[in-house]
């Protein structure tokens, strides 16, 4: 499966529905998982080891956010959109916990490609992000729209 390994950017002209990309790797651990919590979603199962244990997750996990943040620097890195990767709404799901020890690596499908009728500059794609871990478990999924530039 191809990824983008240059750096010069991807217009909606470059895609092509049914086209993936394949990030590279990357491991996340618990103090991580820790750090980002106590900024962000401290919450016990983000936060100590042994409290959560007795929690739904049955043990430490990233916070869903944590996970997010992740994925969306390995889409910026994998597939360098012209103009940015801007999210234009989608649905977001995390079937199961990122745990300390994971290394994730994220898929970019391109489901759909519409150019604007009104904006000959731009469009738009719909997106299916899968992030998986070392195991092939899906972690996360993000079905989005994306705004993409148009070659002039």
């Amino acid at each position: 499966m191809p990824s983008h390994v240059d750096a010069s950017p991807l217009y909606l002209d470059d895609l092509t529905v049914g086209q993936r990309f394949l990030s590279r790797e990357l491991a996340i651990d618990a103090d991580q998982i820790k750090a980002f919590a106590a900024h962000y979603d401290p919450q016990v199962f983000h936060l100590d080891e042994e409290a959560a244990k007795s929690t739904f997750f049955g043990g430490l996990a990233a916070s869903g956010w944590h996970t997010a943040a992740l994925t969306m620097r390995l889409v910026v890195e994998t597939a360098p959109l012209a103009g940015g990767v801007i999210g234009a709404g989608g649905e977001l799901q995390w079937p199961k916990p990122t745990r300390p020890g994971d290394v994730l690596q994220v898929e970019i499908e391109v489901l759909e490609l519409v150019p604007s009728r009104s904006r000959p500059d731009r469009g738009s794609g719909k997106m299916r992000i899968t992030t998986r871990n070392q195991n092939g478990d899906v972690v996360q999924t993000f079905d989005v729209r994306i705004i993409l530039q148009r070659r002039t």
